[in-house]
């Protein structure tokens, strides 16, 4: 497989919910995915199969300690201004230890706290914006363009902000992504510019 080495990349997370319409309170677990798939042992494997596919790199996947479904629209307001921060990263991977690895409920706010300072952002100003509604309305908005787009689910990266990858890929796809990218941008340097005369 060709490697590509001398790319760079800047990665900024966006707000898709998967259940945009939880209860702010979240919901029982087993109770969301018995309406989503039918049956807890339907549950069982898929979350088998992702929990095994995980460990072959190395996830440590919990998803018997998930108690409930959280509402995530608190968690994706925090991921936004944790970009303000320049902590987006630290904020997003401690998001989903808390959730995936920990079962903890990431619609919480004390949660969303323990986060937040492990990733050294200001607790009280964070604080302070998860007790208002701050920034709601744009992660709706946000969510909203997704679907509109066509996303339906994660993963999905979007590179240069007009190539969409869907689904979890293998690398070649990546690199089919990479070279696609690299020649529009030489398409786009390579037009003349047009002149007036």
């Amino acid at each position: 497989m060709a490697m590509r080495p001398d790319l760079e990349f800047s990665i900024t997370w966006r707000a898709y919910q998967l259940n945009p319409d939880m209860p702010l309170e979240g919901k029982d677990r087993n109770e969301h995915y018995q309406a989503k798939f039918g049956s807890l042992e339907k549950t069982a494997q898929i979350t088998k199969t992702i929990t095994d596919l995980g460990a072959e790199d190395d996830l440590d996947l919990a998803f018997d300690k998930i108690e409930r479904m959280p509402n995530t629209l608190a968690s994706h307001r925090l991921a936004r201004w944790a970009a303000s921060a320049g902590c987006q990263d630290a904020v997003i991977e401690g998001l989903f230890r808390a959730y995936f690895t920990e079962g903890r409920d990431i619609g919480d706010v004390e949660v969303l706290l323990e986060v937040a300072e492990s990733a050294s952002m200001d607790i009280k100003v964070v604080r302070d914006l998860l007790n208002s509604d701050a920034d709601e309305e744009m992660i709706k908005e946000e969510d909203a363009l997704a679907r509109q787009m066509g996303i339906t689910g994660v993963p999905c990266f979007i590179f240069d902000q007009k190539f969409p990858l869907m689904g979890a890929q293998e690398p070649e796809a990546f690199l089919q992504i990479f070279e696609a990218v690299i020649r529009a941008d030489a398409i786009t340097v390579a037009e003349p510019a047009s002149s007036e005369d």
